[in-house]
């Protein structure tokens, strides 16, 4: 598996969306993983917590965070995985295009929404992390600038699949 999603599809040691786009789901169907509401454990022991769209403001409100004093519009992340063990909440976005469209320009937005979810982690000292998820249309010569311009700014990309060492989530001990 080559860093930014360059290969590794095929492996086994992350999730593959080339047949779904639900992380829950995949993670249900992976060795050692299982799903309660939106906590993920593995071999039994509690490791994330998934929050989709308006779940992610249920989160913040649970912990005494108005988004309104810290950010003036509400961002709905496709997923907000929070990993426990190092305290870090991954928005992660999938991309999937089929035809050009409207998505190529939200791949240059990562920056600013990087930014605003930091925000909403601050109060809480979460750590941020932006990944996006792309299937293969953007690894067309075209999109080398945009995709150039999204590790530039400290986000990151793969193609059809999330290793899921770099979420900082355990890989099944029989691989």
């Amino acid at each position: 598996m080559k860093k930014y999603g360059k290969g590794g599809g095929s492996t086994i040691t992350g999730l593959n969306f080339e047949n779904g786009r639900d992380i829950l789901s995949i993670l249900d169907k992976t060795s050692g993983y299982s799903i309660s509401g939106n906590a993920i454990y593995y071999e039994g022991r509690e490791v994330a917590y998934s929050y989709k769209k308006y779940g992610l403001y249920k989160f913040l409100d649970s912990r005494g965070i108005n988004w309104k004093q810290l950010i003036s519009k509400r961002l709905l992340p496709d997923e907000a995985l929070y990993v426990i063990v190092n305290n870090t909440l991954f928005i992660i976005e999938m991309k999937f295009q089929e035809v050009a469209g409207s998505v190529d320009e939200k791949l240059q937005t990562c920056d600013f929404k990087k930014k605003q979810y930091k925000k909403l982690m601050a109060p809480l000292n979460i750590e941020v992390e932006y990944i996006y998820i792309l299937n293969d249309w953007f690894s067309k010569p075209e999109y080398k600038d945009t995709l150039d311009y999204v590790i530039s700014v400290g986000c990151q990309y793969y193609f059809n699949y999330l290793p899921l060492q770099r979420l900082g989530l355990p890989v099944s001990k029989a691989f």
